[in-house]
């Protein structure tokens, strides 16, 4: 334990300040009483080095120094400590503090006493306060109820007397004056004020009443001046707004009183063939209120307004009864009909009061247990005829298009797109176009009509159509006629087949797009309750795959093109060739059909990002057969592999030169050309290689691969055409060389090569540049160019990971080689081993 440890800390804290220590400043750390104290630093920073070791004893000597200069100042501090501590000056110390307390004592009871005689003092005066306060709000008190009573007998005079606008002040100042003696209400005689009042505001309201009656239905004899209800709309907004909305809604009532009798839904003047009648009816009585009623009530009653959602509100009913009544008889005509005219008239009514429609409903939700809705709302749950008849229309529309009848409608399209100055504009199928422009239509309709539910309904139609347009037409249009197979051996393609293929890719994208726009303008106009549910997302997706298949079909007819030209690539004679003399007779052809099919597919494609993924997939597609093709030509010998190499350079001009425009390396599509050819370049190069001396085709494999494969380096042996007996000395001494160099890998791009590849590719099963089937995600972010039948074809470094490796070694762990990798190769290296040296 330390020092500083057994001590206080505020007396550690002392010391160091006596002795003028700090922590942290470049001092001897001997002298420093932290707890922190750490004897290694200190004797580090004493002794940094073996040589230091020689001072030891002069560093002994200066700690005894030390020790002697603290041991000297605890004695003198002890000394001055026993000197100053005086036991009698202690206790003449604590003598004193006892008499402070004492007196502090002494004094906090005499502030006590002196504390009750000021308050004794002031007692009669806070009583008087007191007093006062209350008396000034008696008679405060007093004078209101006096007011209050002589308020009260004046309104009684005016409510005998009917002076409404009398009447109407008075009462506001009883109202007033009344609200101040709510607390006082046990008072018996405050309690028969109180009930006063309110007998006489019911004697007021049936009063106005019997007047308001008198003026709602006047009586010729006894007619009812306008100046007195209008005064007497003053003295109802005093009473309160349920007096006043009682009163409005009993006008109401009786002014459509003649409506309801005469336009009741089981009468024939109620039918839905007459709504304009209603409506014809209704501007009468409008009309008329605002010729003889309107001027008399308050602006701010909004009467016209509230009668007006009265009406609406009776009718609704009406045509909801009506409606329900037509049940399966109701034309899509009859509704829409009926319909515009309803919106017609809430159209009418908004405009003549300047406020939306919905502002007047709520006036008639007022007095009213449920909510006020518009005349329209009655049609919405039938607005399902509405939807039924463009699900009808859309299937008249689309029945010449689709299934069998989708092919002759492509081919009506093309023959359009050849006539005059037409041939450029039609680039996608008409059919689309107006699919879509119906659409347009019948949703700025429905969401005139509707914005809830139907609205939906319509956008789920839309969903159901889209999906048949994509299978029953676009998808159909790009079937083959089962009765017009190609045959096999057929080298020409097809012209209407790659603009029909065209056509419907530019269809699809247009489709898709418009999709999109389309589920946008839906969400605008739906309700917050639907907005989450409207997706055209799947129906996207179809599109996206009939624009995937569409590339498919350029593809087989790009390899149907191609087809004679492979044909005669594998019927040539690789073993009798004597010498090379430029690239092979079918190349040119190849070349010629590869030319025709992309100069007829560029021009019709309008993305240009489908374009470049055909392109990618075409020239994997050709990289591919020209590799089956390769290999199906073993034995190559030297000038087999050299005639080829000819070939792929020509090939690889052509394929770089496919998207137009002078020949390019540096962009994607380029690099994938090069790296792919680059490969074939490689394996041929190695081909070329004579076999003797040994040693020497072995390092340039080694070389040029870069890899230690048993199994890819026999593929080359194969290729070559090297004889079997000759196959067994080179592979034992491949495995010897190998065997040495760890930095070679167990894979590369010939560890991919099908040595057995079938007489035909079929481009269903095509591999993508990227590694995946021709697909739209990887062609709308853009892929590499094609790879073809290698995974990962290219020059390997010759230290390093391989860039062609199935399974690369994690980052963290070095790459380990093994010269056996499975039981299989070193059962065959050894059988080879011993069948070698039997012969």
């Amino acid at each position: 334990m330390s020092v500083a440890d057994e001590l206080p800390h505020d007396v550690v804290a002392n010391i160091q300040r006596i002795l003028n220590i700090q922590e942290g400043s470049d001092v001897d750390p001997l002298e420093s009483l932290s707890p922190n104290f750490d004897p290694a630093v200190a004797l580090n920073r004493l002794f940094p080095d073996e040589a230091s070791l020689s001072q030891i004893g002069a560093v002994q000597s200066r700690l005894k120094q030390n020790e002697l200069q603290l041991q000297a100042e605890i004695d003198a501090l002890c000394s001055e400590l026993q000197k100053d501590h005086d036991p009698n000056k202690m206790q003449l110390i604590q003598e004193m503090i006892s008499d402070l307390m004492g007196q502090m004592s002494r004094i906090r009871e005499q502030a006590t006493e002196s504390e009750a005689v000021v308050r004794n003092i002031t007692k009669d005066i806070q009583m008087l306060d007191l007093a006062k306060k209350n008396l000034i709000l008696s008679m405060t008190t007093l004078k209101r109820f006096q007011m209050l009573a002589n308020a009260i007998s004046q309104l009684e005079e005016f409510i005998k007397e009917k002076k409404y606008a009398d009447v109407a002040q008075t009462l506001a100042a009883v109202k007033q004056l009344s609200s101040s003696f709510k607390p006082y209400l046990s008072v018996p005689r405050i309690s028969q004020v109180w009930a006063h009042i309110q007998t006489l505001q019911g004697e007021l309201r049936t009063k106005l009443d019997q007047d308001f009656d008198a003026f709602f239905l006047p009586d010729p004899a006894r007619p009812v001046k306008h100046s007195l209800i209008s005064s007497a709309c003053a003295a109802v907004d005093v009473l309160g707004v349920d007096v006043r909305n009682t009163l409005l809604e009993r006008y109401c009532g009786i002014e459509l009183r003649e409506y309801r009798r005469v336009f009741r839904p089981s009468d024939e003047a109620g039918q839905l063939d007459n709504l304009t009648r209603r409506f014809a009816f209704f501007r009468r009585v409008l009309q008329a209120h605002e010729t003889e009623h309107a001027q008399v009530f308050p602006t701010e009653w909004c009467v016209g307004q509230r009668l007006c959602a009265k009406f609406m509100d009776i009718t609704r009913d009406d045509i909801s009864i009506l409606l329900e009544k037509a049940g399966p008889k109701l034309t899509v005509s009859v509704l829409l009909d009926t319909l515009q005219q309803v919106m017609d008239f809430e159209t009418y009514v908004s405009q003549k009061y300047g406020v939306p429609i919905s502002e007047i409903l709520n006036l008639g939700t007022v007095n009213n247990s449920r909510q006020t809705q518009s005349i329209a709302s009655a049609f919405e749950p039938h607005l399902g005829v509405f939807v039924d008849a463009q699900d009808k229309a859309l299937a008249d529309m689309l029945s010449p298009h689709r299934g069998h009848k989708s092919k002759p409608s492509l081919e009506i399209a093309q023959d359009v797109s050849k006539d005059g100055e037409s041939a450029s504009v039609v680039t996608v199928l008409p059919s689309s176009t107006e699919l879509f422009y119906f659409y347009g239509q019948n949703l700025e309709q429905c969401a005139k009509l509707s914005r809830g539910k139907s609205l939906y309904d319509l956008c789920i139609l839309h969903k159901k159509w889209l999906k048949i347009y994509a299978e029953d037409v676009l998808l159909a249009g790009m079937k083959r006629p089962v009765s017009h197979p190609r045959r096999s051996m057929e080298v020409r393609f097809d012209v209407n087949e790659l603009r029909h293929a065209c056509l419907i890719l530019n269809t699809a994208d247009y489709c898709q797009t418009t999709a999109l726009e389309l589920e946008e303008k839906i969400q605008q106009k739906i309700q917050d309750d639907y907005k989450d549910k409207v997706s055209f997302q799947a129906e996207r997706d179809l599109f996206i795959n009939v624009i995937s298949n569409a590339i498919m079909v350029l593809l087989r007819e790009l390899e149907s093109a191609c087809e004679g030209s492979f044909a005669s690539m594998a019927k040539a004679a690789r073993t009798n060739a004597e010498h090379v003399s430029g690239s092979s007779a079918y190349v040119g052809d190849l070349i010629n059909s590869i030319d025709q099919v992309t100069d007829i597919t560029r021009p019709l494609v309008e993305q240009k990002k489908y374009l470049r993924n055909f392109l990618d997939k075409a020239a994997g597609l050709i990289i591919v057969r020209f590799t089956n093709g390769l290999v199906k030509s073993r034995p190559l010998k030297e000038v087999g592999a050299e005639q080829l190499l000819f070939d792929i350079q020509a090939l690889k001009a052509c394929l770089l030169k496919l998207p137009g425009g002078e020949p390019s390396t540096v962009n994607t599509y380029g690099k994938g050309v090069v790296k792919s050819t680059t490969r074939l370049e490689t394996l041929l190069k190695v081909i070329i290689t004579p076999t003797d001396p040994p040693e020497g085709f072995i390092l340039n494999y080694i070389l040029l691969i870069g890899d230690a494969s048993f199994s890819n380096f026999q593929k080359v042996l194969d290729l070559k055409g090297t004889p079997k007996t000759e196959q067994g000395n080179l592979l034992d001494q491949f495995v010897t060389m190998t065997s040495t160099r760890r930095e070679l890998e167990n894979t590369s791009f010939l560890s991919s090569l099908d040595m057995e590849p079938s007489s035909t590719l079929q481009t269903g099963g095509l591999v993508s540049p990227g590694g995946s089937r021709v697909s739209l995600p990887g062609l709308l972010a853009g892929s590499a160019a094609a790879e073809g039948i290698f995974t990962a074809l290219g020059s390997p470094p010759l230290s390093g990971p391989p860039t062609g490796s199935d399974t690369p070694p994690k980052p963290t762990e070095p790459a380990k080689r093994e010269v056996f990798s499975d039981l299989r190769r070193f059962v065959s290296f050894g059988l080879r081993r011993d069948a070698s040296s039997t012969s």
